[in-house]
């Protein structure tokens, strides 16, 4: 178990130490104790040196007004940090300017705010369709998620092949499983003649559900089961949180992402913005890192095109 406090072991969702766990393929997760969040220390490749980010998709932490206090005691021995913000975080623009070096808006994402009824935000289309899929498919709350392991990682699969899903989103089955240890979990299944065919994956942490990952098999698509489990999602979180967040729309362009974002904002009434937030300890390194590079917005610029 990575080291932390007792009390933070059991902090649920992107806060939780099994969550962290979950990508030490890629690092080695480091928990900023005042603030609760974690962060992945990794090697930069033939210097020696190392550097930190925040774990995909969201860094999310109980108090941010901590976060610059911890960045300066525990990544003194890194060359840079870079983050991005949790849409729902308890922080303003200002407090983000003051606790890194650069920080830059993001992506927009789609929340929900469960205080208005359903009926008054979600979109009629998206309602007939969400009534349409589930005459043709079944949703149900898992009690026990890690028994549809197996059937995520086939889902997953089509998902990767679909939209030609690699790196740090690449997940393999051991980080999967220790995705499915992590508390505050809740899974949605939608099947069709017993067969599953879509599953929602969601991580509660107190009055907020952050939607992590979703995917559906051919005939999932077939039936529109992802309206299905996100009526479904909607009405079981109803009563139960506040907020929930769709997430943003990827960076790419045309029709695909035209149609993402039609579907988001049908489910949402409103939207929270994320920032890229980064900054460089080792000034020295950094620009030793960056020379002959040609000019970027990508930070740390030493790390464009890795991800």
């Amino acid at each position: 178990m990575l080291h932390s406090r007792i009390s933070d072991l059991a902090a649920p969702g992107y806060r939780s130490a099994l969550y962290a766990e979950a990508f030490t393929a890629f690092g080695t997760p480091r928990f900023l104790c005042d603030s609760g969040g974690w962060l992945l220390r990794r090697p930069i490749a033939q210097t020696g040196l190392s550097d930190a980010m925040g774990l995909y998709p969201l860094f999310c932490c109980a108090d941010w007004s901590a976060v610059a206090a911890d960045l300066r005691r525990d990544c003194a021995d890194c060359v840079s940090v870079m983050l991005v913000s949790d849409p729902l975080g308890d922080y303003d623009e200002d407090l983000l300017r003051r606790s890194f070096d650069r920080v830059h808006p993001f992506k927009d994402h789609f929340i929900a705010d469960l205080t208005e009824p359903l009926d008054s935000f979600v979109s009629k289309s998206h309602r007939q369709n969400a009534r349409r899929a589930l005459n043709k498919v079944d949703v149900e709350l898992c009690e026990t998620p890690m028994q549809f392991l197996d059937d995520w990682i086939e889902l997953y699969a089509v998902l990767a092949d679909k939209h030609d899903v690699h790196g740090m989103r690449a997940f393999s089955r051991d980080s999967f499983e220790q995705q499915f240890r992590v508390p505050g979990l809740v899974m949605f299944r939608a099947s069709r003649d017993g067969e599953t065919v879509g599953l929602d994956l969601w991580y509660v942490d107190g009055d907020i559900a952050q939607g992590h990952l979703a995917a559906f098999s051919k005939t999932g698509y077939a039936c529109s089961a992802s309206y299905a489990t996100k009526w479904t999602l909607l009405n079981y979180f109803a009563d139960k949180v506040r907020w929930v967040n769709f997430g943003g729309v990827a960076g790419a362009t045309g029709q695909g992402a035209q149609g993402l974002q039609h579907f988001k904002t049908g489910w949402s009434n409103t939207t929270r913005r994320t920032y890229i937030c980064g900054s460089v300890f080792n000034r020295a390194a950094y620009r030793d890192l960056t020379r002959g590079r040609a000019e970027t917005s990508y930070f740390p610029a030493y790390r464009e095109g890795e991800l």
